[in-house]
């Protein structure tokens, strides 16, 4: 099996260097670092009638193009518009180019027909990234779900995954630290399991992956630190496999709040050191919602500091119209299985 294109499209080749094809179920990992040279954004103004899945069918031809929402503002008007800002990054770095723009548009023409009023694209300074910050108001609901680190904060009903185990072993090998995972499987798995690992500056020399009946997996990775000793001191084996036992239980918060008379959707992710964010979170949310036959008011991305972590948080305001037929503990259902690709 290869996993580099996988890893690839998860922001993870500025730290994973090749992966082989797996043999004998064992997957060997080489590493080499270097720093990526910050990608050109860009701004997407899209002006559209506004219809029930619009959303998501924009976002869906943004992946489709290998365009990366890096923050987005969309609101509705009272006339049954609707105003599209995205800041997007290019994969293939070629969004400057004009024949870039018109296969942008002519994409989005194809999908949303005369439903599109205007599109225009042009490259913005980071001084206008600055301006387009969310709110930096957050409700009190996902704040409190962001602070929690243990596994014995957690309240009833959370949304989790089942049964995660995290062992860390020194016994089995003369050079590395095993770290054994069982857990169960989910969408962005081995992202999760990197990404944690990319943040303690840990690299790992070898890897097994199995998945077993009813979805769980079992991973073993011999890793060391970035001087190529084992791990050896308590205080860092326990705060490693806490994290890792966190963000696999927990990759991602999804909570339903009330905004004042309206209903509001909140997602969030933590932010890797590099900045990069999680891929394809606003993509899976908007399809959660057709699914759902939610329509969406307004939407925004942004960043915030909850104690000594960033996170990245998608707020969707719900289109309630003649009132929210769907129950809320649903939708937060709906939207995490689709995340975490149960659905």
């Amino acid at each position: 099996m290869v996993l580099h294109s996988v890893l690839g499209d998860w922001g993870l080749t500025n730290k994973v260097g090749f992966i082989e094809e797996e043999t004998d179920g064992c997957m060997p990992f080489l590493f080499f670092s270097f720093s990526p040279k910050p990608s050109d954004v860009f701004l997407l103004k899209l002006s559209c009638y506004d219809r029930k899945g619009l959303l998501y069918d924009v976002t869906a031809v943004l992946c489709e193009l290998e365009l990366t929402i890096e923050k987005v503002k969309i609101s509705t008007t009272p006339d049954g518009k609707v105003m599209d800002l995205f800041f997007v990054t290019d994969t293939r770095e070629l969004l400057h180019t004009r024949k870039r723009k018109e296969d942008t548009y002519e994409h989005l023409k194809t999908i949303l027909g005369n439903a599109m009023i205007s599109c225009d694209v042009e490259m913005v300074g980071t001084e206008i990234t600055a301006c387009s910050q969310a709110s930096s108001f957050l409700p009190s609901a996902i704040i409190d779900m962001l602070h929690l680190d243990m596994p014995v904060e957690l309240p009833s009903g959370s949304l989790t995954c089942s049964n995660v185990s995290v062992t860390i072993d020194n016994s089995l090998s003369p050079g590395h630290t095993l770290v054994q995972i069982v857990c169960q499987d989910h969408k962005g798995l081995l992202y999760d399991i990197m990404r944690t690992l990319k943040d303690y500056n840990i690299q790992v020399s070898y890897g097994r992956f199995s998945r077993r009946q009813r979805g769980n997996c079992e991973i073993d990775l011999f890793i060391m630190q970035a001087d190529g000793k084992k791990i050896v001191d308590p205080s860092k084996q326990n705060g490693l496999s806490s994290r890792l036992w966190m963000e696999l239980l927990q990759p991602l918060r999804v909570t339903v709040v009330s905004r004042g008379p309206d209903t509001e959707l909140l997602v969030a992710n933590p932010v890797e050191l590099s900045g990069k964010g999680r891929p394809l979170v606003f993509h899976d949310i908007t399809l959660a919602l057709k699914m759902l036959d939610i329509c969406i008011f307004s939407a925004e991305i942004g960043r915030h500091m909850i104690g000594d972590r960033e996170w990245e948080v998608y707020r969707v305001l719900l289109d309630e119209g003649d009132g929210l037929s769907v129950p809320r503990n649903k939708i937060e259902e709906g939207v995490w299985k689709l995340l975490m690709g149960w659905e």
